[in-house]
């Protein structure tokens, strides 16, 4: 299975969102991601999870050829990829998915860093480079971004390896 970028499954969610499967238009918050965009919408297409029709929608227009008009469809393991049961093909007459159960939480590398941080123990720059695949100042940065959001953060040392551990959260 191919391991989706935050990128890729941005247009696959807003396409599946769709009733004309459509990755186009883009939405606001990616619109300026540039080649990321054109590279992320290629590697889509090239590993099955959306495909090329003809279209008569200007808006969802990818390329042009010999004034015939292409858009870009999410497929049936594109949904699955996200996690959204495939059926028949995404057309003209597809339901709307429902979104997710509000009641799930989010699990993000955010998320994962702070219930590490959390912990009696706290955590080590090590375990949270490996919950996260982080880079070292990636983590660091993790660190500072909590910091400025009002959590305390408390150091120690634990086996000669620095100790982090929240102690409070700022009102």
């Amino acid at each position: 299975m191919i391991k989706l970028t935050d990128l890729d499954t941005i247009l696959l969610s807003g396409a599946a969102t769709r009733h004309t499967g459509s990755l186009l238009p883009v939405p606001e918050n990616v619109s300026s991601a540039g080649a990321r965009l054109t590279k992320s919408i290629s590697a889509l297409l090239n590993h099955g999870l959306a495909e090329e029709r003809e279209t008569h929608d200007n808006a969802a227009t990818h390329r042009t050829d010999d004034n015939v008009a292409y858009g870009v469809y999410i497929t049936d393991a594109g949904n699955a990829a996200i996690g959204i049961a495939g059926g028949d093909d995404v057309g003209e007459d597809a339901s709307i998915p429902s979104p997710a159960q509000p009641d799930t939480p989010r699990v993000t590398k955010a998320s994962a860093v702070l219930a590490l941080l959390r912990r009696k123990e706290g955590a080590t720059l090590a375990d949270m480079i490996a919950a996260t695949g982080w880079l070292p100042h990636t983590t660091r940065a993790a660190l500072t971004g909590l910091r400025k959001k009002g959590y305390q953060i408390d150091k120690s040392k634990r086996d000669d390896q620095t100790c982090y551990r929240i102690a409070a959260v700022a009102a």
